[in-house]
């Protein structure tokens, strides 16, 4: 009996340092992003309010922000646009 061998499909996507957005993260979001990023979480997008910067990422619906200093909220009380 022959066993049947599935080809390997390709899961992940690109990087995250080459999103537009990546350059201006803090070291500390980056890291935050790292681990974010093991969960399926792609970075969306940067807001810059009153000089803090804040990462809004995405996964299956979800929202998870990182502050500058790195803290993750994945239950923020931000409201997203469509």
């Amino acid at each position: 009996m022959q066993s049947q061998i599935k080809p390997l499909v390709e899961r992940r996507t690109s990087p995250p340092e080459q999103s537009k957005c990546w350059s201006s993260l803090t070291l500390a979001q980056k890291f935050s992003a790292s681990s974010l990023g093991k969960f399926g979480y792609e970075l969306a997008f940067v807001r810059n309010d009153n000089g803090h910067s804040l990462a809004i990422f995405i996964c299956n619906g979800g929202v998870a922000v990182v502050s500058e200093d790195g803290d993750i909220n994945t239950a923020p009380t931000l409201i997203l646009r469509k």
